[in-house]
């Protein structure tokens, strides 16, 4: 009877039933995909989709259970140093460009591994933890939740670099096409607003996204739909990517290396674009996708506007519910929408280097490394994507990437002076 109990338990936890769909979803993503889809790297910036089964399993190894469970045996000590991503106050690890070299451990033995940690984790949450297990396990949850994008578009991009073009998911729903329809400028005042997230409020948040402070906001204007693949396209044609004068001195010296003339995913010939269901025909009113913050801020600069900083996007999302294309959707593409887009779809670029809010401080210890020793060189952006998790987001999340990143769907709106 006491195990009956201590089981009914279990399953009427909160937590442990999103643990549960959490993890499930990760093995979930990849049930399309060959053994061999899963270990290749493409660039240094991809990961193998078996380095995230893993690495995310490290995570609730290395700090739930070694910390919070007496007994506990690592499935395999060597895992800490493969399966470390970048916390330096953890131990060493193996090389992020490296990754793709790695073929042992085999993706059964990953999977072998997640199962061991979900048992003893599992047992964990039935014997019962303290609330602050509780806090690194939902921070495990969500940063789980963040790799399970990353495992889409990281495969996105490693099956798009083969000559075949195979789709991940050939049966992949198409979004319906919607009609386009002109943006709606949203004018602002200006003045005296509040951003960012308290830190005594009971929903999750990243350290980042805090605290809620004060903050100046000159008069402007924000768009209330994302630019769509059309607009884009038209930039294109008209030879925006050979004009110096509309790009950054850094994009417009990467563009030129890289020999950049069009989205990374797109056709020569403008007409199709690589998705996770294959080669499609380019929607023109969906949103324009796997843009770098280069190319966002040079469209906006040809379209004779700017990019939002991030305090302008959230006072103006801010009371909007979060809804929209996500990945829940299935169409793991952007699509075509008839009212206000705020999130999903794209990731946004905006105009704010990622930087530490007024008063910032992070998590204690080792976690304390997973966002803010990268405020530096990088811009934010908001509002999630069409591969995120719907209840993985909220208006004070704040992404990052670097500005040349543009494997990660990330696309733009537009905001200008009023």
């Amino acid at each position: 009877m006491a195990a009956a109990a201590g089981d009914a338990g279990l399953r009427n936890d909160p937590l442990t039933g999103r643990f549960d769909t959490v993890r499930s979803r990760s093995l979930a993503l990849c049930e399309t995909l060959s053994a061999e889809d899963q270990v290749v790297q493409t660039m240094p910036d991809v990961s193998p989709t078996k380095w995230h089964l893993a690495h995310t399993t490290w995570f609730f190894e290395t700090f739930v259970l070694a910390a919070h469970a007496p007994g506990y045996q690592p499935f395999d000590p060597h895992f800490a140093y493969l399966f470390n991503s970048y916390y330096q106050s953890a131990g060493e690890m193996h090389a992020r460009p490296r990754r793709g070299l790695l073929s042992r451990p085999t993706v059964a033995e990953v999977h072998h591994y997640r199962a061991h940690v979900d048992d003893a984790m599992l047992t964990l949450l039935r014997d019962g933890v303290d609330a602050e297990a509780r806090n690194i396990i939902e921070l495990g949850l969500h940063h789980e939740q963040q790799h399970q994008e990353l495992m889409l578009t990281d495969i996105k991009h490693v099956l798009w670099c083969n000559p075949l073009k195979p789709a991940m998911c050939p049966d992949l729903a198409v979004p319906a096409r919607a009609e386009s329809r002109a943006a709606n400028w949203i004018r602002h005042a200006g003045g005296e607003a509040e951003i960012g997230a308290s830190t005594n409020a009971p929903e999750f948040c990243f350290d980042n996204e805090t605290p809620r402070h004060r903050t100046l906001l000159q008069p402007h204007r924000i768009a209330d739909r994302l630019v769509t693949n059309g607009e884009y396209r038209d930039f294109v044609e008209n030879r925006g990517y050979r004009d110096a004068m509309l790009w950054l001195s850094d994009g417009w010296a990467t563009v030129s290396e890289e020999g950049w003339c069009r989205p990374i995913y797109w056709s020569e010939d403008l007409e199709q674009e690589f998705t996770l269901g294959g080669m499609r025909d380019i929607d023109p009113n969906a949103p324009v996708s796997h843009l770098s913050f280069y190319e966002a801020d040079a469209f906006a600069r040809w379209a004779g506007a700017r990019l939002p900083t991030e305090a302008e996007w959230e006072t103006a999302a801010g009371d909007s519910p979060v809804q929209g294309n996500f990945a829940e959707s299935g169409y793991w593409h952007p699509a075509a929408g008839d009212g206000p887009q705020w999130y999903g779809d794209v990731w946004e670029w905006t105009a704010s280097p990622y930087a530490a809010y007024p008063g910032f401080k992070p998590l204690a210890g080792t976690l304390g490394e997973y966002n803010g020793k990268f405020m530096c060189s990088q811009i934010v952006i908001r509002g999630g994507s069409c591969l995120s998790a719907q209840d993985h987001l909220r208006p004070t999340y704040r992404s990052f990437f670097y500005p040349d990143a543009r494997w990660q769907c990330t696309g733009l709106r537009l905001a200008g002076d009023a």
